[in-house]
């Protein structure tokens, strides 16, 4: 692929055309009932989705999973064997990338090495046929947003990786497009440039009000940036929710255990009521399933070891300690339950605070809200 369709937009757009118009600049995505296979393996399988104008909308999974075919296929990149995409009211499917009005950022920046950071930036409105004074006015501008001002003259081999994955961004917007993909654009970086970065994209998605989809793999990542969240995998849609309700409730064993660190125990529900080993467990809402076995998810930062009477807005179980771990900020006691069962317990560090010793029997609680009970026996 060239340059050419990495950052595209109208083919005629002019000055007239240009200035930040935020969300009424923006357009909504609608997916409908996606295919896409290579063989017998099935990338995307009848994916649907709708993505909101101005919205931070994150593709989240694992390798493999789909993600990037989805966004590759509203790119224009990939054609699918069947379905719907919508950018507004309009059907784009048979639209070449050039003509979908929308700017790109992949993993690996994609800049011209031989060309200044200003000719990187310059080179998309050429293709648009820009004058050369409001090249020259729009480059300035789009080299203060994203923190890059005085910086047009150098060379893309003489910048850091935070740098030039900014001059990426900015070559990606600075033709205003209504859409903004963006394919892992910053697993390249180190741990801590990654995630300044991650704050420096959402503001600059905040600012100019494009709609956004982002792919990742990173889970933090993905909580850390998003409106929302779809998690995919196996070329099928898991869950579409934001970040806190995604992660605090999630719908699927794969969501629940691909989002966070969770452990898993079987309960028996009769009359719509779940037991644990025998004792209740409440929640805050109706089960989803009648189903007579069913999987308790439990979060280690959720459960508390139990010096007092429990709350009444708790569950509770006991358990034996087996080991606490020594992490820093935080102390991991890992808990045998009902003879085989392992779960974890994870309480911030306190240096007043002593934890029982190795073969203790403890009570452990869970606020009601926060238990999650989803049908099945927990390995699907």
């Amino acid at each position: 692929m060239n340059d050419v369709t990495k950052t595209t937009g109208p083919a005629n757009a002019g000055p007239d055309e240009a200035g930040p118009q935020g969300r009424d600049h923006a357009l909504p995505i609608s997916v409908r009932s996606l295919t896409k296979t290579y063989g017998a393996f099935h990338a995307l399988n009848d994916v649907s989705i709708d993505i909101r104008n101005g919205e931070f909308m994150t593709l989240l999974g694992p390798s493999g999973s789909g993600k990037t075919t989805l966004l590759m296929v509203l790119a224009g990149f990939v054609r699918p064997d069947n379905g719907s995409v919508k950018f507004g009211e309009r059907e784009i499917l048979l639209l070449p990338p050039h003509k979908r009005d929308i700017g790109m950022v992949f993993q690996n920046y994609a800049l011209f090495p031989h060309m200044t950071v200003a000719d990187n930036l310059a080179y998309p409105l050429k293709l648009r046929r820009v004058g050369k004074a409001e090249i020259r006015e729009r480059v300035e501008r789009a080299l203060d947003l994203v923190q890059l001002g005085g910086l047009g003259d150098r060379g893309i081999e003489a910048l850091s990786g935070g740098q030039r994955q900014r001059v990426a961004l900015a070559r990606a917007v600075i033709f205003e497009p209504r859409i903004l993909l963006m394919d892992e654009p910053l697993s390249a970086l180190d741990k801590n440039l990654r995630e300044q970065m991650q704050f420096e994209v959402r503001a600059l998605h905040d600012r100019l009000g494009i709609t956004t989809v982002y792919v990742t793999h990173d889970q933090r990542e993905a909580l850390t940036m998003s409106d929302r969240i779809a998690v995919i995998n196996e070329g099928r849609i898991q869950q579409v929710d934001p970040p806190r309700k995604l992660y605090e409730r999630p719908e699927t064993f794969f969501v629940a255990s691909f989002i966070g660190e969770t452990y898993r125990l079987p309960v028996e529900v009769a009359d719509g009521k779940a037991s644990l080993f025998g004792q209740p467990v409440r929640t805050d809402s109706p089960l989803g399933s009648n189903a007579a076995r069913q999987t308790l998810i439990l979060r280690p930062e959720m459960l508390h070891i139990d010096e007092g009477a429990p709350e009444a807005d708790e569950n509770q179980m006991t358990g034996t300690l087996r080991q606490s771990v020594f992490q820093g900020d935080s102390i991991v006691s890992y808990i045998t339950i009902h003879g085989d069962h392992e779960i974890a317990v994870r309480s911030q560090h306190r240096s007043d605070r002593s934890l029982p010793e190795p073969g203790s029997e403890v009570r452990l609680s869970w606020l009601v809200q926060d238990t999650v009970i989803l049908p099945g026996d927990g390995r699907t």
